[in-house]
Protein backbone atom coordinates (compact mmCIF):
# COMPACT_ATOMS: atom_id res chain seq x y z
CA UNK A 1 0.00 0.00 0.00
CA UNK A 2 1.58 3.34 -1.07
CA UNK A 3 2.29 5.95 1.77
CA UNK A 4 1.68 9.49 1.69
CA UNK A 5 2.06 10.69 4.32
CA UNK A 6 3.59 10.17 7.99
CA UNK A 7 1.62 10.38 11.21
CA UNK A 8 3.16 10.66 14.43
CA UNK A 9 2.94 7.19 15.08
CA UNK A 10 4.56 5.75 11.94
CA UNK A 11 7.70 8.08 12.61
CA UNK A 12 8.29 6.70 16.03
CA UNK A 13 7.90 2.99 14.40
CA UNK A 14 11.04 4.58 12.16
CA UNK A 15 13.15 6.12 14.48
CA UNK A 16 13.08 3.48 16.93
CA UNK A 17 13.68 0.94 13.71
CA UNK A 18 16.07 3.06 12.86
CA UNK A 19 17.93 3.58 16.40
CA UNK A 20 18.08 -0.13 16.22
CA UNK A 21 19.30 -0.75 12.88
CA UNK A 22 22.56 1.49 14.05
CA UNK A 23 22.95 -0.46 17.47
CA UNK A 24 23.00 -3.72 15.24
CA UNK A 25 25.89 -2.29 12.88
CA UNK A 26 28.17 -0.71 15.66
CA UNK A 27 30.77 -2.84 15.62
CA UNK A 28 30.95 -2.83 11.61
CA UNK A 29 31.33 1.08 11.81
CA UNK A 30 33.71 0.79 14.55
CA UNK A 31 36.17 -1.15 12.36
CA UNK A 32 35.71 1.40 9.51
CA UNK A 33 38.06 3.52 11.59
CA UNK A 34 41.01 5.20 9.29
CA UNK A 35 43.68 4.73 12.15
CA UNK A 36 44.22 0.72 12.84
CA UNK A 37 44.31 1.78 16.85
CA UNK A 38 42.04 -0.09 19.33
CA UNK A 39 39.64 2.82 20.32
CA UNK A 40 37.77 3.26 17.00
CA UNK A 41 34.52 4.27 18.31
CA UNK A 42 32.32 5.86 16.00
CA UNK A 43 29.74 3.40 16.03
CA UNK A 44 29.69 3.62 19.55
CA UNK A 45 29.78 6.75 19.65
CA UNK A 46 26.57 7.05 17.18
CA UNK A 47 24.60 3.73 18.91
CA UNK A 48 24.66 5.25 22.23
CA UNK A 49 23.57 8.69 20.55
CA UNK A 50 20.60 7.41 19.25
CA UNK A 51 19.53 4.97 21.87
CA UNK A 52 19.23 7.80 24.36
CA UNK A 53 16.65 9.03 22.74
CA UNK A 54 14.85 5.72 21.62
CA UNK A 55 14.46 5.10 25.25
CA UNK A 56 12.47 8.29 25.82
CA UNK A 57 10.57 7.63 22.32
CA UNK A 58 9.77 4.56 23.43
CA UNK A 59 7.92 5.00 26.46
CA UNK A 60 5.47 7.76 24.39
CA UNK A 61 2.22 6.38 24.00
CA UNK A 62 0.37 8.24 20.43
CA UNK A 63 2.78 11.13 20.88
CA UNK A 64 1.69 14.19 18.81
CA UNK A 65 4.30 15.31 16.18
CA UNK A 66 5.36 17.65 18.56
CA UNK A 67 5.90 15.65 21.91
CA UNK A 68 7.77 13.06 19.07
CA UNK A 69 10.04 15.83 17.59
CA UNK A 70 11.07 17.36 21.21
CA UNK A 71 11.45 14.28 22.76
CA UNK A 72 13.48 13.20 19.45
CA UNK A 73 15.73 16.45 19.88
CA UNK A 74 15.87 16.37 23.72
CA UNK A 75 17.24 12.86 24.34
CA UNK A 76 19.82 13.02 21.25
CA UNK A 77 20.73 16.29 21.97
CA UNK A 78 22.06 14.99 25.87
CA UNK A 79 22.75 11.55 24.64
CA UNK A 80 25.24 13.01 22.12
CA UNK A 81 29.04 10.92 22.69
CA UNK A 82 31.86 11.93 20.54
CA UNK A 83 31.54 14.14 17.10
CA UNK A 84 29.67 12.00 15.47
CA UNK A 85 27.36 10.95 17.79
CA UNK A 86 27.12 15.05 18.58
CA UNK A 87 26.71 15.70 14.36
CA UNK A 88 23.72 13.08 14.17
CA UNK A 89 22.03 15.09 17.32
CA UNK A 90 22.43 17.87 15.49
CA UNK A 91 20.85 16.21 12.41
CA UNK A 92 17.71 14.89 14.10
CA UNK A 93 17.58 18.82 16.11
CA UNK A 94 17.50 20.50 12.64
CA UNK A 95 14.81 17.77 11.16
CA UNK A 96 12.62 18.07 14.75
CA UNK A 97 12.43 21.60 14.18
CA UNK A 98 11.48 21.73 10.77
CA UNK A 99 8.57 18.74 11.35
CA UNK A 100 7.40 20.66 14.83
CA UNK A 101 4.00 22.60 14.51
CA UNK A 102 2.66 19.58 11.51
CA UNK A 103 -0.01 17.14 12.45
CA UNK A 104 1.84 14.89 9.45
CA UNK A 105 4.99 14.32 7.32
CA UNK A 106 4.36 14.96 3.71
CA UNK A 107 7.24 14.34 0.68
CA UNK A 108 7.74 17.92 0.86
CA UNK A 109 8.09 18.31 4.35
CA UNK A 110 10.38 15.58 4.82
CA UNK A 111 12.76 17.38 2.05
CA UNK A 112 12.48 20.84 3.75
CA UNK A 113 13.24 18.43 7.23
CA UNK A 114 16.35 16.88 5.64
CA UNK A 115 17.41 20.52 4.40
CA UNK A 116 16.98 22.15 7.71
CA UNK A 117 18.58 18.89 9.40
CA UNK A 118 22.23 19.29 7.07
CA UNK A 119 22.03 22.89 8.12
CA UNK A 120 21.83 22.95 11.38
CA UNK A 121 24.49 20.02 11.26
CA UNK A 122 26.86 22.45 9.57
CA UNK A 123 27.08 25.33 11.78
CA UNK A 124 27.50 23.08 14.62
CA UNK A 125 31.21 22.05 13.15
CA UNK A 126 33.60 25.03 13.30
CA UNK A 127 35.47 23.99 10.19
CA UNK A 128 33.23 20.71 8.28
CA UNK A 129 34.62 18.71 5.88
CA UNK A 130 33.77 16.73 2.92
CA UNK A 131 33.79 13.40 2.51
CA UNK A 132 32.40 13.05 6.45
CA UNK A 133 28.97 12.18 7.93
CA UNK A 134 27.99 15.96 6.67
CA UNK A 135 28.78 14.81 2.88
CA UNK A 136 25.90 11.92 2.91
CA UNK A 137 23.79 14.41 5.05
CA UNK A 138 23.76 16.80 2.06
CA UNK A 139 23.60 14.36 -0.64
CA UNK A 140 20.66 12.83 1.12
CA UNK A 141 19.10 15.95 1.20
CA UNK A 142 19.52 17.43 -2.01
CA UNK A 143 18.06 13.87 -3.73
CA UNK A 144 15.15 14.51 -1.36
CA UNK A 145 14.56 17.84 -2.37
CA UNK A 146 14.79 16.82 -6.26
CA UNK A 147 12.32 14.00 -5.79
CA UNK A 148 9.91 15.84 -4.16
CA UNK A 149 9.23 17.58 -7.00
CA UNK A 150 7.34 14.57 -8.41
CA UNK A 151 4.35 12.40 -7.49
CA UNK A 152 5.93 9.47 -5.02
CA UNK A 153 4.76 7.67 -2.34
CA UNK A 154 7.17 7.27 0.30
CA UNK A 155 7.61 3.57 -0.55
CA UNK A 156 9.45 4.44 -3.39
CA UNK A 157 10.75 7.88 -2.35
CA UNK A 158 12.71 6.63 0.66
CA UNK A 159 14.56 3.70 -1.66
CA UNK A 160 15.63 6.22 -4.31
CA UNK A 161 16.81 8.28 -1.07
CA UNK A 162 18.74 4.95 0.08
CA UNK A 163 20.29 4.39 -2.79
CA UNK A 164 21.67 7.94 -3.73
CA UNK A 165 23.24 7.88 -0.39
CA UNK A 166 24.69 4.85 -0.37
CA UNK A 167 26.27 6.00 -3.57
CA UNK A 168 27.33 9.20 -2.27
CA UNK A 169 29.10 7.45 1.06
CA UNK A 170 31.05 5.11 -1.66
CA UNK A 171 32.34 8.99 -3.00
CA UNK A 172 33.93 9.64 0.47
CA UNK A 173 37.24 8.22 -0.24
CA UNK A 174 37.42 10.08 -3.20
CA UNK A 175 36.94 13.81 -0.79
CA UNK A 176 39.31 12.43 1.86
CA UNK A 177 42.34 10.91 0.84
CA UNK A 178 42.83 9.38 3.91
CA UNK A 179 39.98 7.32 3.60
CA UNK A 180 40.99 5.86 0.20
CA UNK A 181 44.44 5.00 1.55
CA UNK A 182 42.68 3.41 4.38
CA UNK A 183 40.23 1.48 1.89
CA UNK A 184 37.24 2.56 3.76
CA UNK A 185 34.48 4.81 3.57
CA UNK A 186 33.42 7.24 6.22
CA UNK A 187 32.16 5.72 9.69
CA UNK A 188 29.98 8.33 10.42
CA UNK A 189 27.96 8.45 6.80
CA UNK A 190 27.87 4.79 7.20
CA UNK A 191 26.63 4.85 10.77
CA UNK A 192 23.82 7.65 8.91
CA UNK A 193 23.11 5.46 6.23
CA UNK A 194 22.44 2.30 8.58
CA UNK A 195 20.19 4.83 10.79
CA UNK A 196 18.33 5.82 7.84
CA UNK A 197 17.96 2.14 6.50
CA UNK A 198 16.26 0.96 9.88
CA UNK A 199 13.65 3.98 9.64
CA UNK A 200 12.81 2.99 5.92
CA UNK A 201 12.14 -0.49 7.30
CA UNK A 202 10.16 0.74 9.69
CA UNK A 203 8.13 3.16 7.64
CA UNK A 204 7.42 0.34 5.29
CA UNK A 205 6.71 -2.68 7.51
CA UNK A 206 10.01 -4.79 7.01
CA UNK A 207 11.42 -3.88 10.22
CA UNK A 208 10.62 -5.71 13.74
CA UNK A 209 10.86 -3.04 16.45
CA UNK A 210 9.38 -5.21 19.35
CA UNK A 211 12.83 -6.26 20.94
CA UNK A 212 16.45 -4.25 20.98
CA UNK A 213 19.03 -5.56 19.33
CA UNK A 214 21.16 -5.94 21.71
CA UNK A 215 21.06 -6.32 25.78
CA UNK A 216 21.83 -2.68 25.70
CA UNK A 217 18.56 -1.65 23.78
CA UNK A 218 15.50 0.05 25.00
CA UNK A 219 13.28 -3.04 26.55
CA UNK A 220 16.52 -4.61 28.63
CA UNK A 221 16.88 -1.38 30.11
CA UNK A 222 13.43 -0.71 31.13
CA UNK A 223 13.15 -3.59 32.65
CA UNK A 224 16.31 -4.01 34.41
CA UNK A 225 15.62 -3.73 37.99
CA UNK A 226 17.93 -1.29 40.72
CA UNK A 227 19.04 -4.82 42.17
CA UNK A 228 20.31 -6.20 39.26
CA UNK A 229 22.16 -3.11 39.11
CA UNK A 230 23.58 -2.22 42.40
CA UNK A 231 25.06 -6.66 42.34
CA UNK A 232 26.61 -5.96 38.85
CA UNK A 233 30.16 -6.16 39.17
CA UNK A 234 32.99 -6.04 36.12
CA UNK A 235 36.14 -7.36 37.48
CA UNK A 236 38.28 -6.92 33.81
CA UNK A 237 36.73 -4.35 31.90
CA UNK A 238 37.82 -5.52 27.73
CA UNK A 239 36.59 -8.94 26.32
CA UNK A 240 39.16 -9.20 24.11
CA UNK A 241 39.09 -11.82 20.88
CA UNK A 242 41.44 -12.75 18.47
CA UNK A 243 42.31 -15.52 15.97
CA UNK A 244 46.12 -16.72 15.59
CA UNK A 245 47.43 -18.19 12.54
CA UNK A 246 50.25 -20.33 13.57
CA UNK A 247 53.46 -19.85 12.23
CA UNK A 248 55.65 -21.74 15.00
CA UNK A 249 55.16 -24.69 17.07
CA UNK A 250 51.94 -25.07 18.96
CA UNK A 251 51.66 -28.25 21.13
CA UNK A 252 49.92 -29.03 24.46
CA UNK A 253 52.32 -28.02 26.43
CA UNK A 254 53.12 -24.58 24.50
CA UNK A 255 48.79 -24.08 25.13
CA UNK A 256 49.10 -24.77 28.46
CA UNK A 257 51.77 -21.96 29.19
CA UNK A 258 49.73 -19.54 27.10
CA UNK A 259 46.93 -20.76 29.17
CA UNK A 260 48.33 -19.86 32.11
CA UNK A 261 49.49 -16.37 31.06
CA UNK A 262 46.03 -15.62 29.91
CA UNK A 263 44.45 -16.22 33.05
CA UNK A 264 47.26 -14.39 34.82
CA UNK A 265 46.15 -11.09 33.55
CA UNK A 266 42.01 -12.28 32.91
CA UNK A 267 39.50 -14.82 32.90
CA UNK A 268 36.35 -15.75 31.24
CA UNK A 269 38.98 -18.01 29.24
CA UNK A 270 38.41 -20.02 26.08
CA UNK A 271 41.25 -21.08 23.72
CA UNK A 272 40.13 -23.03 21.01
CA UNK A 273 42.93 -24.26 18.65
CA UNK A 274 43.59 -26.82 15.31
CA UNK A 275 46.56 -27.41 13.28
CA UNK A 276 46.44 -24.31 11.69
CA UNK A 277 44.89 -21.42 14.13
CA UNK A 278 44.19 -20.51 17.77
CA UNK A 279 40.55 -18.51 18.67
CA UNK A 280 40.69 -17.21 21.87
CA UNK A 281 38.81 -15.02 24.24
CA UNK A 282 39.47 -13.37 27.67
CA UNK A 283 37.83 -10.94 29.65
CA UNK A 284 40.88 -8.82 30.92
CA UNK A 285 42.36 -5.02 31.70
CA UNK A 286 45.23 -5.75 29.36
CA UNK A 287 43.99 -6.11 25.87
CA UNK A 288 47.13 -5.47 24.75
CA UNK A 289 49.23 -7.67 26.45
CA UNK A 290 46.76 -10.35 25.28
CA UNK A 291 47.91 -9.74 21.77
CA UNK A 292 51.69 -9.14 22.27
CA UNK A 293 51.45 -13.26 23.72
CA UNK A 294 49.23 -14.58 20.75
CA UNK A 295 51.75 -12.64 18.34
CA UNK A 296 54.98 -14.93 19.87
CA UNK A 297 52.71 -17.84 18.42
CA UNK A 298 51.66 -16.04 14.77
CA UNK A 299 49.95 -13.33 12.78
CA UNK A 300 47.01 -12.51 14.50
CA UNK A 301 42.90 -11.87 12.68
CA UNK A 302 39.86 -10.85 13.67
CA UNK A 303 41.32 -9.08 16.40
CA UNK A 304 38.27 -7.58 18.77
CA UNK A 305 37.91 -5.63 21.74
CA UNK A 306 34.26 -4.91 23.36
CA UNK A 307 34.78 -2.34 26.72
CA UNK A 308 32.20 -4.34 28.89
CA UNK A 309 32.04 -1.20 31.47
CA UNK A 310 30.49 0.76 28.33
CA UNK A 311 28.29 -1.58 27.28
CA UNK A 312 27.16 -2.22 31.01
CA UNK A 313 26.84 1.42 31.03
CA UNK A 314 24.50 1.29 28.14
CA UNK A 315 22.11 -1.38 30.12
CA UNK A 316 22.17 1.06 33.55
CA UNK A 317 22.05 4.56 32.01
CA UNK A 318 18.03 4.67 31.89
CA UNK A 319 17.64 3.75 35.41
CA UNK A 320 20.82 6.51 35.98
CA UNK A 321 18.56 8.63 34.23
CA UNK A 322 15.76 8.67 36.45
CA UNK A 323 18.23 9.18 39.33
CA UNK A 324 19.81 12.15 38.09
CA UNK A 325 17.36 14.74 38.06
CA UNK A 326 15.88 14.12 41.73
CA UNK A 327 20.09 13.74 42.55
CA UNK A 328 20.63 17.05 41.01
CA UNK A 329 17.85 19.14 42.54
CA UNK A 330 19.34 17.45 45.75
CA UNK A 331 22.73 18.89 45.67
CA UNK A 332 20.75 22.40 44.58
CA UNK A 333 19.21 22.69 47.47
CA UNK A 334 22.28 21.48 49.60
CA UNK A 335 24.76 23.92 48.02
CA UNK A 336 22.18 27.23 47.38
CA UNK A 337 23.11 28.56 50.69
CA UNK A 338 27.00 28.25 50.21
CA UNK A 339 28.97 30.73 48.42
CA UNK A 340 29.62 30.06 45.26
CA UNK A 341 33.47 30.38 44.62
CA UNK A 342 34.67 32.25 41.20
CA UNK A 343 35.87 29.41 39.27
CA UNK A 344 35.54 25.43 38.60
CA UNK A 345 37.21 23.11 36.97
CA UNK A 346 35.94 19.63 35.28
CA UNK A 347 38.41 17.56 33.72
CA UNK A 348 37.73 14.02 31.33
CA UNK A 349 40.57 11.75 31.93
CA UNK A 350 41.01 8.38 32.20
CA UNK A 351 43.45 6.34 34.68
CA UNK A 352 44.38 6.69 38.33
CA UNK A 353 47.47 8.55 37.63
CA UNK A 354 46.49 10.70 35.48
CA UNK A 355 43.20 11.57 37.57
CA UNK A 356 45.28 12.24 40.39
CA UNK A 357 47.48 14.67 38.13
CA UNK A 358 44.48 16.56 37.42
CA UNK A 359 43.10 16.57 41.50
CA UNK A 360 46.33 18.03 42.30
CA UNK A 361 46.21 21.07 39.45
CA UNK A 362 42.80 21.88 41.29
CA UNK A 363 40.51 20.32 39.13
CA UNK A 364 36.69 19.91 41.08
CA UNK A 365 35.01 16.68 39.11
CA UNK A 366 36.79 14.30 36.76
CA UNK A 367 35.26 13.02 33.98
CA UNK A 368 36.19 9.20 33.68
CA UNK A 369 36.48 9.02 29.80
CA UNK A 370 38.14 9.85 26.48
CA UNK A 371 39.35 7.00 24.19
CA UNK A 372 36.79 4.23 24.02
CA UNK A 373 34.58 5.44 26.54
CA UNK A 374 33.39 9.26 25.17
CA UNK A 375 31.20 11.04 27.78
CA UNK A 376 27.88 12.45 26.21
CA UNK A 377 26.78 15.61 26.40
CA UNK A 378 24.46 14.74 29.69
CA UNK A 379 27.68 13.31 31.68
CA UNK A 380 29.50 16.67 31.16
CA UNK A 381 26.00 18.85 31.77
CA UNK A 382 25.70 16.10 35.05
CA UNK A 383 29.55 16.87 35.70
CA UNK A 384 29.11 20.75 35.71
CA UNK A 385 25.92 21.15 38.22
CA UNK A 386 28.04 19.13 40.64
CA UNK A 387 31.09 22.18 40.74
CA UNK A 388 29.63 24.94 43.23
CA UNK A 389 31.29 27.70 41.23
CA UNK A 390 30.05 31.21 38.91
CA UNK A 391 32.20 29.82 36.31
CA UNK A 392 33.21 26.27 35.25
CA UNK A 393 36.09 25.57 32.38
CA UNK A 394 36.05 21.92 30.82
CA UNK A 395 39.11 20.50 29.33
CA UNK A 396 37.71 17.78 27.08
CA UNK A 397 41.24 16.40 26.60
CA UNK A 398 40.28 14.63 23.15
CA UNK A 399 39.37 16.05 20.15
CA UNK A 400 36.59 13.34 19.86
CA UNK A 401 35.00 15.30 23.11
CA UNK A 402 34.92 18.76 21.99
CA UNK A 403 31.87 19.28 20.32
CA UNK A 404 29.60 17.32 23.24
CA UNK A 405 31.54 19.72 25.89
CA UNK A 406 30.46 23.00 23.83
CA UNK A 407 26.63 21.08 23.14
CA UNK A 408 26.76 21.44 27.17
CA UNK A 409 27.52 24.75 27.37
CA UNK A 410 25.06 25.96 25.21
CA UNK A 411 22.21 24.07 27.23
CA UNK A 412 23.80 25.66 30.75
CA UNK A 413 21.88 28.06 31.57
CA UNK A 414 22.75 28.70 35.66
CA UNK A 415 26.67 29.02 34.86
CA UNK A 416 28.35 30.60 32.56
CA UNK A 417 30.50 27.42 31.02
CA UNK A 418 34.04 27.92 29.47
CA UNK A 419 35.12 25.27 26.77
CA UNK A 420 39.12 24.88 26.89
CA UNK A 421 39.49 22.91 23.59
CA UNK A 422 42.13 20.83 24.89
CA UNK A 423 42.52 17.85 22.08
CA UNK A 424 45.20 15.71 24.16
CA UNK A 425 45.84 14.71 27.96
CA UNK A 426 48.99 17.09 28.05
CA UNK A 427 47.19 19.90 26.90
CA UNK A 428 45.19 19.59 29.35
CA UNK A 429 47.45 19.54 31.79
CA UNK A 430 49.20 22.17 30.40
CA UNK A 431 46.61 24.62 30.03
CA UNK A 432 45.62 23.89 33.59
CA UNK A 433 49.22 24.90 34.92
CA UNK A 434 49.00 28.12 33.30
CA UNK A 435 45.62 29.38 35.29
CA UNK A 436 46.05 32.67 37.04
CA UNK A 437 43.67 32.78 40.11
CA UNK A 438 44.07 36.80 40.13
CA UNK A 439 43.19 37.18 36.82
CA UNK A 440 39.18 37.28 35.11
CA UNK A 441 37.80 34.35 32.93
CA UNK A 442 38.60 35.84 29.77
CA UNK A 443 41.87 36.55 30.62
CA UNK A 444 42.27 32.99 31.90
CA UNK A 445 40.26 31.56 28.97
CA UNK A 446 42.74 33.61 26.62
CA UNK A 447 46.22 32.38 28.50
CA UNK A 448 44.84 28.78 28.35
CA UNK A 449 44.19 28.55 25.20
CA UNK A 450 47.56 29.98 24.26
CA UNK A 451 49.17 27.62 26.66
CA UNK A 452 47.76 24.89 24.82
CA UNK A 453 49.31 25.72 21.41
CA UNK A 454 52.97 25.26 22.88
CA UNK A 455 52.82 21.39 23.86
CA UNK A 456 53.47 18.46 21.51
CA UNK A 457 51.47 15.71 22.65
CA UNK A 458 52.46 12.02 21.63
CA UNK A 459 51.19 8.78 21.98
CA UNK A 460 52.03 4.71 21.44
CA UNK A 461 49.64 1.77 20.98
CA UNK A 462 49.28 -1.38 18.64
CA UNK A 463 47.70 -1.60 15.54
CA UNK A 464 44.66 -3.36 15.41
CA UNK A 465 44.80 -4.80 11.51
CA UNK A 466 47.06 -4.06 8.30
CA UNK A 467 46.40 -0.88 6.87
CA UNK A 468 48.94 1.76 4.37
CA UNK A 469 48.49 5.39 5.80
CA UNK A 470 50.74 8.47 5.63
CA UNK A 471 52.68 6.49 3.49
CA UNK A 472 53.24 4.24 5.63
CA UNK A 473 52.75 -0.08 5.94
CA UNK A 474 51.25 -1.40 8.89
CA UNK A 475 51.40 -4.69 9.91
CA UNK A 476 48.53 -6.14 12.99
CA UNK A 477 50.50 -6.11 16.17
CA UNK A 478 52.53 -2.95 14.96
CA UNK A 479 53.40 -0.37 18.01
CA UNK A 480 52.84 2.85 16.50
CA UNK A 481 53.60 6.53 17.45
CA UNK A 482 51.00 8.78 16.69
CA UNK A 483 51.45 12.80 17.90
CA UNK A 484 49.40 16.15 16.80
CA UNK A 485 49.81 15.52 12.82
CA UNK A 486 49.81 11.81 12.50
CA UNK A 487 51.56 8.71 12.72
CA UNK A 488 54.60 9.63 12.87
CA UNK A 489 56.70 5.76 13.66
CA UNK A 490 55.67 1.96 12.99
CA UNK A 491 57.76 -0.61 14.46
CA UNK A 492 58.05 -4.07 16.46
CA UNK A 493 60.36 -2.55 19.06
CA UNK A 494 58.48 -0.07 21.63
CA UNK A 495 61.53 1.94 22.34
CA UNK A 496 62.18 2.37 19.14
CA UNK A 497 59.10 3.85 18.08
CA UNK A 498 59.01 5.89 21.00
CA UNK A 499 62.50 7.49 20.24
CA UNK A 500 61.26 7.84 16.86
CA UNK A 501 57.98 9.61 17.74
CA UNK A 502 60.14 12.17 19.84
CA UNK A 503 62.26 12.48 16.87
CA UNK A 504 59.47 13.60 14.93
CA UNK A 505 57.85 15.80 17.15
CA UNK A 506 61.10 17.60 18.62
CA UNK A 507 61.92 21.20 17.43
CA UNK A 508 64.89 23.55 18.58
CA UNK A 509 62.80 24.66 21.16
CA UNK A 510 62.02 21.71 22.95
CA UNK A 511 63.03 21.11 26.50
CA UNK A 512 60.54 19.53 28.76
CA UNK A 513 59.72 15.77 28.29
CA UNK A 514 57.05 14.08 29.96
CA UNK A 515 56.26 10.53 29.58
CA UNK A 516 52.75 8.44 31.09
CA UNK A 517 52.69 5.09 31.42
CA UNK A 518 49.97 3.25 31.04
CA UNK A 519 48.35 0.68 32.73
CA UNK A 520 49.84 -2.50 30.32
CA UNK A 521 53.40 -1.02 31.46
CA UNK A 522 54.95 -1.76 34.25
CA UNK A 523 57.74 0.78 36.51
CA UNK A 524 60.99 -1.03 35.53
CA UNK A 525 59.90 -1.24 31.82
CA UNK A 526 59.13 2.23 31.67
CA UNK A 527 62.15 3.11 33.81
CA UNK A 528 64.13 1.70 30.97
CA UNK A 529 62.37 3.39 28.45
CA UNK A 530 63.28 6.42 29.90
CA UNK A 531 67.42 5.61 30.05
CA UNK A 532 67.02 4.60 26.45
CA UNK A 533 65.18 8.19 25.77
CA UNK A 534 67.34 10.01 27.94
CA UNK A 535 70.46 8.55 26.09
CA UNK A 536 69.10 9.27 22.60
CA UNK A 537 68.01 13.02 23.56
CA UNK A 538 70.54 13.90 26.38
CA UNK A 539 69.73 17.98 26.12
CA UNK A 540 65.91 17.48 27.15
CA UNK A 541 65.07 17.02 31.03
CA UNK A 542 62.61 14.03 31.41
CA UNK A 543 59.61 13.74 33.71
CA UNK A 544 57.98 10.30 34.07
CA UNK A 545 54.44 9.33 35.85
CA UNK A 546 52.17 6.30 36.16
CA UNK A 547 49.34 7.44 33.97
CA UNK A 548 47.21 3.95 34.36
CA UNK A 549 45.52 4.81 30.98
CA UNK A 550 44.41 2.05 29.42
CA UNK A 551 45.00 1.24 25.33
CA UNK A 552 47.70 3.73 25.08
CA UNK A 553 51.44 2.18 26.54
CA UNK A 554 52.61 5.66 26.46
CA UNK A 555 51.74 9.37 26.21
CA UNK A 556 54.38 12.11 25.43
CA UNK A 557 54.27 15.61 26.10
CA UNK A 558 57.16 17.81 24.75
CA UNK A 559 57.18 21.76 25.36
Amino acid sequence: MATKVIDAQLLQKAFIAGAYNLERNKDYINELNVFPVPDGDTGSNMSLTIMAAAREVSTLENPSMDELSKTISSGSLRGARGNSGVILSQLLRGFCKEIKGKKQITVSVLADGFVRAVETAYKAVMKPKEGTILTVAKGVAEKAVELSEMDMDFETLGQEILDHGNEVLKQTPELLPVLKEAGVVDSGGQGLMEFLTGAYNGLTGKAEISKPATSGGVAKAQTMSSEEIDTSHIKYGYCTEFIIMLEKEYNAETEAKFKEFLTSIGDSLVVVSDDEIVKVHVHTNHPGLAFEKGLEYGSLTSMKIDNMREEHKEKVIHEQDRKKAAEQEAAKEAKKDEPKKPFGFVAVSVGEGLNDIFRDLGVDHIIEGGQTMNPSTEDVLDAISKVNAETVFVFPNNKNIILAANQAAEIEEEKKVIVIPTKTIPQGISALISFDESANAEANQAGMEDAITAVKSGQVTYAVRDTSIDGKEIKTGDYMGIDDVGIQAVGQNITEVVKDLIGAMADEDSELLSIYYGSDVEEEKADALVEAVQAAYPDFEVETHAGGQPIYYYILSLE
